[in-house]
């Protein structure tokens, strides 16, 4: 199956960032990143995805986290620099990214937001994410997602 060239991809290859890509069956009723995993014949550990967030001052970020686990949105908040933080809605999704739910990248949205991804990230060589379409992951050293996205490290998830 030829993959077509999404924006993320289209923005590491300006980059002059290597990745590589995969592909897989995504299923409408079930848009978890633990199904991509498991299409992908992957441990969910190495398959995050990309969560977009608010503040009350309508500021977003965007936090990138291991599939099978939950943002601690007062560890959001924190690396945010804010009060408080909350998910925004799967409606909005679209409207402020640019990409639908189960295909939204942390690379290549609508607005460069603030992006921090989960430091369990570093203890791989490569993880996968959207590659910004349902059923098209980016494999990538977690080091150059950070350059592509302008991210940070930080500790994200409920433990």
């Amino acid at each position: 199956m030829k993959i077509q060239k999404t924006n993320a991809m289209r923005l590491l290859d300006a980059a002059g960032i290597e990745y590589e890509t995969a592909s897989y069956e995504y299923d409408e009723s079930d848009l978890s990143g633990v199904h991509a995993a498991d299409e992908l014949g992957v441990s969910p550990e190495i398959v995050f995805k990309t969560l977009v967030t608010r503040t009350p001052k309508n500021e977003f970020y965007v936090f990138v986290i291991p599939v099978a686990e939950s943002l601690d949105l007062k560890k959001a908040a924190k690396a945010a620099g804010a009060k408080s933080i909350e998910m925004v809605h799967v409606k909005e999704i679209l409207e402020i990214t640019g990409y639908i739910r189960g295909g939204c990248s942390p690379i290549g949205m609508k607005k460069a937001f603030p992006t921090f991804v989960d430091e369990t990230a570093s203890l791989y060589e490569k993880i996968y994410f959207s590659a910004g379409k349902r059923g098209q992951q980016i494999i990538l050293a977690p080091d150059k997602l950070l350059e592509a996205a302008d991210a940070k490290y930080e500790d994200l998830i409920v433990y």
